[in-house]
């Protein structure tokens, strides 16, 4: 079965690397025009645009900043017209002592949740305001296993802010579903991205396969074929639903 997305627009933050960009790349790849997101590196960016073609575009904006958030969702539609499908991808996840000083950890948590749960709330609202006008759409939150299974003690932050996310995707399918609105969301485990090598250089490859059903790490490429599934329409009846991406390391 061949996944045609050749007249859909779509969104996706932290493009530039990592998942996103494998999604960025899968979504292109079906026919996708794709808007590529990024914090900081233009060049990098803008090769990624460049090498998926479809006239794909970047966009830059701090998603710590909720007034870059909101120009980041009006400059996409000023570009494109006309958005299909978002996928919120981007995240953060800084590693933050329990035992460690007040102020510190209370700046961690704090800027987690910008990025992680207020910059994709803000993004489903605005999501959901122009769905709402032009028939419907399809949503598509990254979170992770972390939501559920809970994560380690110097991550609490980012646990948190994904659990935010699984609740805040479930109640947008509820509540939006006779809308034409579809909300899905995507639990990866643990995946080897530029974003993990801190992890991988604390805990150690070894620790973190010890705990997977298969025998190697999750890659970005094995994410990106789901989104553009879902963003596809054929699974519009699973709104709501969340899929795990984890080696088999967690199943709820």
């Amino acid at each position: 079965m061949k996944i045609d997305l050749s007249e859909q627009k779509i969104l996706v933050t932290g493009a530039s690397r990592g998942i996103g960009k494998a999604i960025a790349e899968q979504l292109a790849e079906a026919g996708a025009q794709v808007a590529v997101h990024y914090h900081r590196n233009s060049n990098t960016a803008k090769r990624v645009a460049e090498d998926i073609g479809r006239g794909a575009e970047t966009f830059q904006a701090d998603l710590c900043k909720p007034i870059e958030v909101i120009q980041l969702f009006d400059n996409v539609l000023a570009r494109f017209g006309r958005l299909h499908a978002i996928v919120n991808n981007a995240g953060i996840a800084i590693s933050s002592e329990v035992e460690g000083d007040d102020i510190a950890f209370t700046d961690t948590w704090s800027k987690t949740m910008l990025v992680n749960l207020h910059a994709t709330g803000l993004l489903c609202k605005k999501s959901i305001e122009h769905f709402v006008e032009c028939g419907g759409g399809r949503i598509i939150n990254i979170a992770s296993r972390a939501a559920f299974r809970g994560d380690t003690a110097d991550f609490l932050a980012y646990a948190a802010s994904k659990g935010g996310v699984v609740s805040l995707t479930r109640s947008i399918a509820r509540a939006y579903g006779r809308q034409g609105i579809k909300a899905f969301i995507i639990a990866p485990g643990f995946t080897h991205t530029d974003m993990a090598e801190d992890f991988i250089k604390k805990y150690g490859e070894s620790y973190i396969k010890s705990d997977l059903a298969l025998t190697s790490m999750t890659k970005p490429e094995d994410i990106a074929p789901t989104v553009a599934f879902l963003a596809s329409g054929l699974a519009d009846h699973a709104t709501g639903c969340t899929i795990d991406i984890n080696a088999g390391s967690y199943v709820h």
